[in-house]
């Protein structure tokens, strides 16, 4: 079996506790997190590699930054950052080979306030991915996209759907450049293993401590080339990980394959 997780740590120096006791816990074979918050010279290269995995990443001084982790070998880096605009300076993508498996770990920009500049970058940034992405499949390599997408596809990704309506997250032109990621045959792993379920990998921070249960979104994504799917054999979040002590406004999500 070969297990991929994708997680926004939210400030991986800040929640390294957290990062380590699950990546212990775990032991997933392949970790895509985004949100480093840090630049490169400062990643906690030692510490995972203490955990067991190799590592390569693309940080960005208190903003942005993307990593992925492979357990027990050293992933192969094959490109950071997407290509189509070389005025964009956020480190939001970084790729690369494991074990013949190509992987993408992306953090797409949230695009509040909205309508404004910040949803016309994201928009932006949404076509230069769709296009990569199409790239990416007539090479034929199996491929995983996989990060925090700051979009709720539909409905059933989002417990109280109509508090988001105003939010970027849930705007129809991001959840139509999603859909457009579907219809080129991308495959969303979570979704096609639990249909018609509820599954949530973010909630707001409390005031009072925990988490707003009633946020809850899914906004953390894996997309798998067709090549994957018949390999599919799980998918899920580790919701627990939400309720640490210091945790992330993230939960972990991830895809089991044989």
């Amino acid at each position: 079996m070969t297990r991929i997780a994708t997680f926004n740590v939210n400030g991986v120096n800040g929640r390294l506790p957290v990062l380590l006791k699950w990546l212990a816990e775990t032991a997933y074979d392949i970790v895509c997190l985004q949100e480093l918050k840090t630049s490169d010279d400062k990643f906690p290269v030692e510490a995972i590699r203490q955990a067991g995995y190799g590592a390569i990443w693309h940080g960005q001084k208190s903003y942005n930054g993307v990593a992925i982790l492979a357990r027990g070998t050293a992933p192969t880096e094959r490109r950071r950052g997407l290509p189509g605009d070389p005025d964009d300076t956020h480190s939001r993508y970084i790729e690369a080979d494991v074990d013949g498996l190509v992987v993408g770990c992306l953090y797409l920009p949230n695009g509040n306030p909205a309508p404004g500049p910040r949803f016309d970058y994201k928009l932006r940034w949404f076509d230069r991915l769709i296009s990569y992405a199409g790239l990416l499949r007539e090479e034929g390599a199996p491929s995983v996209l996989c990060g925090d997408y700051n979009v709720v596809p539909t409905p059933i990704d989002a417990v109280v759907p109509r508090r988001w309506l105003s939010d970027a997250v849930y705007f129809p032109e991001s959840r139509q450049a999603y859909g457009q990621m579907l219809e080129d045959g991308w495959i969303d792993a979570v979704r096609h293993v639990h249909p018609e379920k509820g599954i949530y990998t973010y909630w707001n921070f409390s005031y009072r401590g925990g988490y707003d249960r009633s946020s809850g979104l899914r906004m953390d994504h894996l997309l798998i080339d067709p090549s994957l799917l018949a390999k599919l054999r799980n998918a899920g979040v580790d919701v627990h990980v939400r309720g640490w002590e210091k945790p992330s406004d993230h939960a972990p999500a991830w895809i089991e394959f044989d």
